[in-house]
């Protein structure tokens, strides 16, 4: 029985949305449960996903909080 959890920033893909909505979250559970069928042949009925969503101030990479990572990165794309 696998269980899969995946994490995503708890934000939306456009600045008036600040979750990931419903339908999105149905097609990852969709997506990841097709892959464990597809490559380890684990049937749909015992695999669970978990969609954990993360507030933005509790994300971070590169040594940095992500907004200040991403504020740089742009600042270097700019450059």
């Amino acid at each position: 029985m696998p269980i899969v959890i995946v994490q995503v920033t708890r934000e939306g893909t456009t600045p008036d949305r600040k979750s990931v909505s419903a339908e999105e979250k149905a097609a990852i559970i969709k997506g990841v449960s097709e892959v464990l069928l597809d490559v380890l042949h684990k049937p749909l009925e015992s695999t669970y996903v978990v969609i954990e969503e993360v507030d933005l101030d509790n994300w971070g990479w590169g040594g940095l909080p992500a907004m200040q990572y991403r504020t740089l990165r742009a600042g270097a794309a700019k450059s």
